[in-house]
């Protein structure tokens, strides 16, 4: 009994070939949005983690800023009355806090979207590739 399926592209009739590059191209699309979606847990992981990890620091930083604070506001307290130590440090803060929060909206305003970029790049790469095969195919 002879197969029915062409072994070699060259032996294949067009409708073949099409159907083979729809199936090709169809798994290669898959395989893609499969590569993209794992990258995307990977760093969706290591974000988690990391912000993890920056919670505590900053909670740690804000337990020794308070002290800091404290002592500013006893050290203040030698020399003038306490309700100016306290009015002096709580101005000083909130001028802080109002630069702090300009610098992180001028920096959250610059930040890019989160994206797969090595599966966009194979996807890129495939496109090129199938693009190529096509014209070497006409030019045939």
């Amino acid at each position: 009994m002879v197969s029915q399926t062409p072994s070699a592209p060259h032996d294949a009739s067009t409708a073949d070939l099409v159907t083979r590059a729809t199936a090709q191209v169809s798994t290669l699309v898959r395989d893609e949005l499969a590569l993209a979606r794992m990258e995307l847990v990977e760093k969706g992981k290591r974000a988690g983690i990391g912000g993890g990890l920056m919670g505590t620091a900053v909670v740690l930083a804000l337990y020794g800023l308070a002290l800091a604070v404290t002592l500013a506001v006893i050290a203040l307290a030698l020399v003038w009355p306490l309700w100016l130590a306290v009015l002096v440090v709580m101005l000083i803060l909130f001028l802080l806090a109002v630069g702090a929060a300009l610098a992180g909206r001028r920096q959250l305003s610059r930040a890019a979207p989160p994206i797969p970029t090595e599966a966009m790049a194979g996807v890129a790469e495939d496109i090129e590739t199938v693009t190529t095969a096509v014209r070497e195919g006409r030019q045939s």
